[in-house]
């Protein structure tokens, strides 16, 4: 594909929308010469002046002009001819003006042609005024009142009109109508307020407001050309594709109606009407029969707003699929990858690449993912995020699923196993659930500031418990084997489990998720400082009132009550998972 600058420069018009400059003029005052064939002849004097007063079959000619009517008057010492009924101006066997009543300058060679219906044709188009002014020498056209214009493919209307015959180039100006038809018959509606039309090459130029509408689609504009023959266009100035659902946008559009494909490229955007979410990049590309649309340069973003929540999605590549009727599948996904990037609100994530299922809320992590959750770090081969009501609600964990939970003193409580679900409620960690294989190693507190020793346990399955994010029960299911090292015994070494790995340094940032494509998010989302005092005020006047207490040493694994069983295979099944803020 050719670039724009390329592409615009090779459809603009020969010959600027203007006045050509003048050509071979006659001698000033070259008289208009009356041919042989005219029915009746008066001559005489009315106030002054010398008149001719012609009746029947009258015709004139001056070097290449000819011109015929049923009566005339002409005025010898001006140069002058008034024509009337039947009028017709004809220059170069080429150019044709008809009309009721017509004025010729034989001086100036200047025509002015009115009537109910003015028509002007040449070999490429036909043009209906009821007024319409005719500069012989420069071959150029202008009307006032109203024009339309017509060729074989291609019907214009327009209040004011201006045609450079040597050119071939039209510009239109105040309440321009195109309508153009494609192979089929189809139309594509074209107005704005100004329009200047290439009748050899077919091509339209634009600037100012101008709106699109096709079966596929509508387009929007505010500079930039439109082929009625190719049917491309391309657009420079705030460029929008708009559909029943989306609404594609950049700063240059090139689109193809034919082949329905399309190339954005500076402050690209995907806009979705029907779930407030917003893709922004720097390059697009988009597939209207396919109903894809595809983003990628400086890091793209995507941004779902949902209820008081907000997920943002950072990736090298974001691929939006539409819902469309009549496919084998029928909902919005969204691909990103890769070195994908999540944040919402308290949680955070990073994997190489994922499946945002937009209609159930579920995202699909996919190569090493991590997620951030307050202090909780979840690990495994592949995971999915599940929101409800805008919150995340449900994490499952697939192969390798490693838990890890930073305490007050930085020592971290972790849970490993085949398999995990966790499930969280108001934003917090309220249950783990460990599925084959399960390991846990948890620190025991003396009012959250003094280590008191280690619990370690082994079990077939195993289910953690949170209260405002920490750790307040354990229960082992099959084969449990527990044991409690108090804190003069406890080794490094014995703190951590195998394939333990903390990596806060991968965390995103708001800054690095949102990157330069929501930066006026970015300054939104900072606190003002009184609302920062009153949140740390209330925070201390929580832990004065209900100050931590050190959770019981784990009793016997028959003590704790049994989790129903048929929540936890349900939960095992692959599902994708929510948006963060």
């Amino acid at each position: 594909m050719l670039p724009l600058g390329a592409l615009y420069a090779q459809n603009r018009p020969a010959t600027a929308p203007r006045p050509a400059g003048p050509g071979p003029q006659p001698v000033k005052g070259t008289p208009v010469e009356l041919l042989p064939g005219t029915g009746e002849l008066r001559g005489g004097d009315y106030n002054g002046v010398k008149i001719r007063k012609l009746l029947g079959n009258v015709s004139f000619r001056q070097q290449d002009v000819l011109l015929y009517c049923d009566s005339a008057y002409q005025y010898l010492e001006r140069n002058e001819i008034e024509a009337f009924s039947n009028v017709r101006i004809v220059q170069s066997d080429t150019m044709t003006i008809t009309g009721d009543h017509g004025f010729y300058d034989g001086n100036k060679r200047t025509a002015r042609m009115t009537g109910k219906q003015v028509v002007m044709h040449d070999p490429r188009m036909t043009l209906t005024t009821t007024a319409l002014d005719y500069d012989l020498n420069r071959k150029t056209a202008f009307y006032t009142v109203g024009g339309h214009l017509v060729d074989p493919k291609n019907t214009l209307d327009s209040q004011q009109g201006f045609y450079d015959t040597n050119s071939k180039v039209f510009v239109f100006k105040r309440d321009v109508h195109l309508v153009s038809l494609d192979e089929t018959g189809q139309p594509t509606d074209l107005r704005n307020d100004t329009l200047t039309f290439n009748t050899i090459s077919k091509i339209a130029y634009f600037n100012g407001p101008t709106r699109i509408k096709s079966a596929q689609g509508d387009l929007y504009a505010e500079k930039g050309t439109y082929n009625t023959v190719t049917r491309i266009s391309n657009f420079a100035e705030k460029a929008q594709i708009e559909t029943p659902g989306y609404l594609l946008g950049g700063d240059v559009l090139v689109y193809d109606q034919v082949k329905l494909y399309g190339v954005a490229t500076g402050h690209v955007s995907l806009i979705s009407k029907k779930d407030n979410l917003v893709l922004r990049g720097e390059q697009g590309r988009y597939w209207r029969a396919l109903g894809r649309t595809k983003l990628f340069g400086a890091r793209p973003v995507m941004r779902n707003i949902s209820g008081k929540d907000t997920l943002y999605m950072a990736a090298d590549t974001l691929l939006s699929v539409e819902a469309r009727p009549n496919r084998a599948v029928q909902r919005p996904i969204l691909y990103a990858w890769p070195k994908v990037q999540i944040f919402r609100g308290k949680m955070q994530g990073r994997c190489d690449s994922l499946t945002y299922d937009r209609q159930d809320s579920i995202i699909y992590l996919n190569r090493d993912p991590v997620v951030w959750q307050a202090h909780n770090q979840l690990t495994s081969d592949s995971m999915n995020l599940r929101f409800k009501h805008g919150q995340l609600d449900r994490a499952n964990l697939f192969s390798n699923a490693f838990a890890i939970q930073e305490d007050t003193v930085q020592n971290y409580n972790q849970v490993k196993g085949r398999n995990m679900i966790a499930y969280f409620q108001r934003g917090q960690m309220a249950r783990i659930d460990v599925l084959g294989n399960a390991e846990s190693l948890y620190f025991t507190l003396d009012g959250d500031t003094v280590l008191s020793g280690m619990n370690k346990s082994v079990s077939a399955t195993m289910t953690l418990r949170f209260v405002d994010n920490k750790i307040k029960q354990l229960t082992w299911l099959t084969n449990p084997e527990a044991s409690y090292i108090p804190v003069h015994e406890l080794l490094a070494e014995n703190k951590e489990l195998k394939a333990f790995r903390w990596r806060p340094a991968e965390r995103p940032t708001r800054r690095q998720v949102f990157g330069k494509h929501f930066a006026s998010d970015l300054k939104q989302a900072k606190p003002k400082p009184k609302a920062k005092t009153k949140t740390k005020t209330k925070a201390k006047v929580r832990s004065k009132a209900k100050p931590a207490t050190p959770p019981a040493k784990p009793a016997t694994p028959t003590a704790a009550p049994r989790p129903p069983v048929t929540a936890v295979p349900a939960a095992v099944r692959p599902a994708t998972a929510a948006t963060p803020r």
